[in-house]
C-alpha cells in the first residue's frame, strides 16, 4: 500500500489541487497542518485527506507526526511517500515515483527537479545554489550521487524505519539521504516536473528560513561525517 504524506503551513489556496492530483492507487493521504493560519486544515479534510495538527513549527516534526501516525498500520512492502502542499509538484507523478520501488526493490527514490522540466522561476537562485553544494558535498564526502534535495520523494516503510529520522526542521530531506547512504540503502532519481509553487515559500521566500535551511543543511553534511 501507498500512504502520502503532505506538511502544510498556510497551504489553504493549494492543497484541494494537491490532494485532487494524486492517483487514486494510494491508500491514504496524510496532510500535517503545522500551525496554519488559515484553513488549511477544513480545506484538506474536505479534500479527503486524514489531517493532523502539529504545532511545534517545522518541516521535520510534521513529517515525525504523520510517520507516528502510520507506523503501527505499516505492513511489509508498504510505501511512505512526501510531498510538499504548495501545488510546486505534481503529484500524478507519484506513480512513476513508486515505480523503481515496487518493481525494482529500490528503497527510496528522489524526484530530482534538475532536469530540462524544471519550470522558470520554480527555485530560487539560493535553492539552486545549496541544492549543487549539498550534493557535490555529498559526492566528495560520502560518495553520494543526488543531484537535488527535492522533498517529493518515495522511500518503503522498512527503509524509513531503519533511518531513524531525527531532525526537526529544515534538515530533513539531506538527513534521509546521508543516511541512507550510511545505511547502503538501494537508492534512485528519476526526473519530476516542478513549478512557482503558490503562495510565498515559508524557507526560500524569507531571509531567515534560507538562512537557518543552509545552516541545517550543512551542519549535517559535515557532522554526520564524524559519525559512526
Amino acid at each position: 500500500m501507498i500512504y502520502v504524506i503532505i506538511p502544510a503551513l498556510n497551504e489553504e489556496e493549494a492543497i484541494t489541487k494537491v490532494i485532487a492530483d494524486i492517483p487514486e492507487s494510494v491508500t491514504e493521504v496524510v496532510v500535517i497542518d503545522n500551525g496554519s493560519t488559515d484553513r488549511t486544515s477544513e480545506v484538506a479534510r474536505k479534500a479527503g485527506a486524514t489531517v493532523l495538527k502539529e504545532s511545534r513549527a517545522g518541516y521535520g516534526y510534521a513529517c515525525l507526526k504523520g510517520i507516528t501516525y502510520l507506523k503501527d498500520q505499516q505492513q511489509n512492502g508498504d510505501i511512505i511517500v512526501f510531498l510538499d502542499g504548495d501545488y510546486s509538484d505534481y503529484p500524478e507523478e507519484l506513480t512513476s515515483l513508486v515505480a523503481p520501488i515496487e518493481k525494482d526493490n529500490y528503497d527510496l527514490v528522489i524526484g530530482t527537479r534538475n532536469n530540462p522540466l524544471l519550470q522558470k522561476g520554480a527555485l530560487t537562485p539560493q535553492q539552486r545554489f545549496g541544492n549543487a553544494l549539498a550534493t557535490r558535498l555529498m559526492a566528495l564526502l560520502y560518495g553520494g550521487k543526488y543531484t537535488d534535495l527535492g522533498p517529493f520523494r518515495a522511500i518503503s516503510f522498512d527503509a524509513l524505519d531503519r533511518l531513524n529520522m531525527q531532525d526537526k526542521t529544515y534538515g530533513w530531506t539531506v538527513e534521509m539521504q546521508l543516511k541512507a547512504l550510511k545505511h547502503r540503502l538501494r537508492y534512485t532519481e528519476i526526473p519530476v516536473n516542478y513549478r512557482p509553487r503558490i503562495g510565498e515559500s515559508k524557507v526560500s521566500g524569507t531571509l531567515k528560513g534560507t538562512i537557518m535551511a543552509g545552516y541545517k543543511i550543512l551542519g549535517w553534511i559535515f557532522i554526520y561525517a564524524f559519525k559512526k
